[in-house]
């Protein structure tokens, strides 16, 4: 469906709770988070600094608990009507603030194939403020 060159693949899940104000919280902190490197070295620029784009997943999963059991439990994760709206939403934000987004099918599987440029990954949650 959706395929970047330099950019971020953001793995979106949304949790029961979830509103618009977290969407966009979300898209701006996406937009404006400065992870990749300037001329020195230092994660200083934005993915919207560096021209890059964004492949947006939806991907509940990330809400799974693993706490009690061997079976995750799913049960944090927003209704898929809310998570579809949710996960629209921050992608259509994000073109707002001009970022090139490609996304797959909401609630498909799908093959994600990530090329990662150094080990860095970041978790972003709206109600822990990571």
């Amino acid at each position: 469906m959706g395929e970047i060159e330099r950019g971020l693949v953001v793995l979106l899940g949304v949790a029961d709770g979830d509103e618009d104000a977290d969407a966009v919280w979300m898209a701006d902190k996406i937009a404006a988070l400065r992870i990749f490197e300037d001329g020195e070295g230092k994660m200083n620029l934005s993915v919207t600094d560096v021209g890059g784009s964004v492949l947006l997943i939806s991907q509940f999963t990330l809400l799974a608990s693993c706490r009690k059991g061997r079976r995750p439990s799913f049960v944090g994760a927003a209704l898929p009507e809310t998570g579809k709206r949710l996960y629209e939403e921050v992608g259509g934000l994000l073109r707002e603030r001009g970022l090139p987004v490609e996304t797959g099918r909401f609630g498909e599987r799908m093959l994600v194939s990530i090329e990662n440029e150094g080990p860095v990954t970041i978790v972003l949650d709206t109600r822990e403020g990571f």
